[in-house]
């Protein structure tokens, strides 16, 4: 869903020394004991607070297990998707009918198992082009992103996602990134993939990136500019606002540490809820993303995001697609002023930025129903601007088809 605390919030060094110190206390002193199944439950239940109101005891328990590894996470999603469907949210409830999904995994080079979906219109509608999604920072492809894949699919787009290892449904350790070029270089090769796919071979393709993910299409792209036809960033991740990066002391701490210890959960984090979804009810229901990984950032992981986010900042210039950003004018997580800087270092003569008054972060599920239905429209009539210049001339959008403009919605 987005970025932790250790990139979003000041740092106060003796909340990170401190909790360094705890965690490495623990894993010096602390004994392997082997506790009966309902006793590790109730030991676990009480440290993950709250449960999700509303549910079984049963459900609960199932809803705060280890989700260390695929296998587990898979286990808790498969119980829980149909209440999912069930929740009160627009995204649910006003779901257009006869979206074709498939779901599907593939090994990747590194011999991981990454999940796959897609989702399409209905076989009589013609396909106008394809959409991949980058999920952001903890967060999965199945949960809110189903009812925003299948309001884009039913305006004529087949819409493709992918886990990226470590996260949701995909195999990886939950929650840690060993090399956020080995996330980049996952997302070019699946995609590759799908892009491959006879439905779609010949049509426009693009990338869409929310948050971190924003930061993994970024870096998929300036990778391999040629295979893309336009670029759409919400909220993205692609530079780490001075106030908030940690002081040059605590950064280097950081990284020493991540060397011994790049698995330990040591760094500080909040519940970012509240600072991501604006509409009060939407709030609750965030609980139920139940194989998100909420839990402290692992020390490889931050340091990890934190290079990236550097040398995405050093590469703006040279994104040159035709280019949408959309942001939320009151995201305290990732600051929209980041994305008025890419907006203005991007080279691409096409390039719109949206930024909606009183947003927050997460724009496309958070925020009250109308506004969430105007982001997504406002996605689906970019998109078919540029398909219907594909459509017209036969090849990749020409950049100089549209000028540049920044609009406040």
């Amino acid at each position: 869903m987005a970025l932790n605390k250790c990139l979003t919030a000041p740092f106060r060094p003796s909340d990170f020394f401190s909790t360094a110190a705890i965690g490495m206390r623990s894993l010096v002193k602390i004994k392997p004991t082997i506790l009966r199944p309902r006793v590790a439950v109730a030991m676990a239940m009480a440290m993950k607070e709250p449960v999700i109101d509303g549910l079984t005891d049963e459900m609960n328990e199932i809803a705060i297990r280890n989700l260390d590894f695929a296998p587990s996470r898979r286990l808790v999603r498969s119980v829980f998707v149909e209440v999912q469907q069930q929740l009160d949210h627009c995204l649910f409830k006003m779901a257009p009918p006869g979206i074709r999904t498939e779901e599907w995994y593939e090994i990747n080079i590194k011999d991981q198992e990454i999940f796959c979906k897609s989702w399409l219109p209905e076989p009589d509608v013609q396909l106008k082009g394809a959409l991949c999604f980058c999920h952001g920072y903890g967060d999965t492809c199945t949960f809110f992103f189903e009812g925003i894949a299948k309001q884009i699919a039913s305006s004529g787009y087949a819409v493709y996602a992918i886990d990226h290892p470590g996260f949701g449904l995909s195999e990886g350790l939950h929650g840690y990134v060993s090399s956020f070029d080995d996330i980049v270089d996952n997302v070019i090769e699946q995609f590759a993939i799908i892009k491959g796919r006879p439905e779609i071979r010949e049509l426009p393709h693009f990338l869409l990136g929310q948050s971190m993910g924003g930061a993994v299409a970024i870096k998929a792209l300036l990778k391999e500019p040629e295979k893309w036809d336009g670029l759409v960033l919400v909220a993205p991740m692609c530079k780490i606002a001075e106030e908030v990066m940690p002081p040059a002391p605590i950064a280097n701490a950081l990284i020493m540490l991540a060397k011994v210890l790049p698995r330990a959960k040591l760094v500080p984090q909040q519940d970012l809820a509240e600072l991501a979804f604006r509409d009060l009810n939407k709030r609750k229901l965030a609980s139920y993303n139940v194989i998100c990984y909420n839990d402290q950032t692992r020390l490889r992981t931050a340091v990890e995001l934190l290079n990236a986010t550097k040398d995405i900042e050093s590469q703006l210039h040279k994104i040159n697609l035709p280019l949408l950003i959309l942001h939320g004018a009151a995201d305290k997580i990732t600051d929209p002023k980041i994305s008025e800087f890419l907006y203005e270092r991007a080279s691409s003569e096409d390039k719109t930025l949206k930024l909606y008054e009183d947003g927050y972060h997460c724009i496309l599920e958070g925020e009250p129903d109308e506004r969430i239905f105007t982001v997504i429209q406002d996605i689906v009539t970019w998109l078919d601007s540029r398909c219907s210049v594909h459509q017209e001339f036969h090849s990749t959008l020409p950049s100089a088809q549209y000028s540049s403009l920044t609009t406040f919605a």
